[in-house]
């Protein structure tokens, strides 16, 4: 049992409550998984700034000072560095990917949480209440965010097996649930070139449908061949730079329920994550029907 929620906001003027919001939403679902606990965040000037992108990296020791001037010269551009708790964001105002293979080339044993622009991604272990303290998530502004809060039962309890999993460019998946043959579709994708970073069934989900986008299909498409292609119970979110989609299994065992209103759209594995969402008593809240693909457009 994990908790998942996500947050997309339509209304600018709400941009600014984009952390304190997605605390409420994590905090409430602590309880389904409290083992370790994760975060995307879209657009927060701070953490990504506009213009720039930004690598998220677990792993590191030592100063970011030290980190940005060895990916700096490794890269052949300024970067920039900052400690949020464990996570180490990398920016620079060049190609995300670039930044990327700097950053693995400096670091071999690092995980790559994120990468992308305008994307930031944290990940821990411990309590999701705590960690939301010391990444300082209230604080944090943007556009779209989503979270995670785990209860392992596929791999270790570690920032890397923690979600969001982040394997493409500005891409995301959270997933509340397991799937039964992740083993012989990781070998298809270790076949066809894809590499891993853990041993969690929810990569193997992430890493499918980044593999599917990269070959042109869009986020709704990609969806439905996860669909046909995973057997399981799942309930997944997918982010991307300006877009948000939803999907569970056939059979719909995972819980989920959606609200909509003018200002925002929120998806979370139960209605009380959504309670405290401004004016929600006027939202649309309905549960995703099995293998529908609900996916909304910045």
């Amino acid at each position: 049992m994990c908790g998942i929620v996500g947050l997309h906001l339509r209304n600018p003027d709400l941009y600014p409550q984009l952390g304190a919001l997605l605390s409420v939403m994590l905090g409430e679902m602590q309880d389904r998984g409290a083992d370790s606990a994760g975060v995307a965040i879209y657009g927060n000037p701070t953490w990504s700034p506009a213009g720039q992108s930004c690598v998220s990296l677990i792993g590191i020791s030592g100063s970011a000072q030290a980190a940005a001037d060895a990916v700096g010269s490794a890269l052949g551009h300024t970067v920039d560095a900052s400690f949020v708790d464990e996570t180490l964001l990398l920016r620079s105002a060049v190609a995300p990917q670039l930044v990327l293979d700097a950053a693995r080339a400096v670091f071999p044993n690092a995980v790559a949480a994120g990468f992308g622009r305008d994307l930031a991604v944290l990940k821990g272990v411990g309590r999701p209440v705590e960690l939301v303290q010391r990444w300082g998530l209230g604080a944090a502004s943007g556009w779209q965010g989503v979270g995670h809060t785990r209860m392992a039962t596929e791999s270790a309890v570690t920032p890397s097996g923690s979600h969001p999993y982040a394997v493409g460019p500005e891409q995301c998946l959270v997933h509340n649930g397991s799937f039964s043959n992740h083993a012989s579709v990781r070998r298809e994708l270790i076949r066809a070139g894809v590499q891993f970073d853990s041993d969690n069934d929810s990569e193997v989900g992430a890493r499918f449908v980044a593999n599917q986008l990269a070959q042109g299909r869009d986020v709704e498409t990609a969806l439905k061949e996860l669909c046909g292609a995973f057997d399981g119970f799942y309930t997944l979110v997918v982010s991307d730079h300006d877009s948000f989609a939803v999907v569970r299994d056939a059979i719909a065992c995972k819980p989920a329920v959606i609200a909509e209103t003018d200002d925002w759209v929120a998806i979370a594995s139960e209605y009380r994550a959504l309670a405290a969402l401004p004016n929600v008593e006027l939202a649309r809240v309905w549960e995703p029907q099995p293998e529908v693909v609900y996916a909304w457009n910045r």
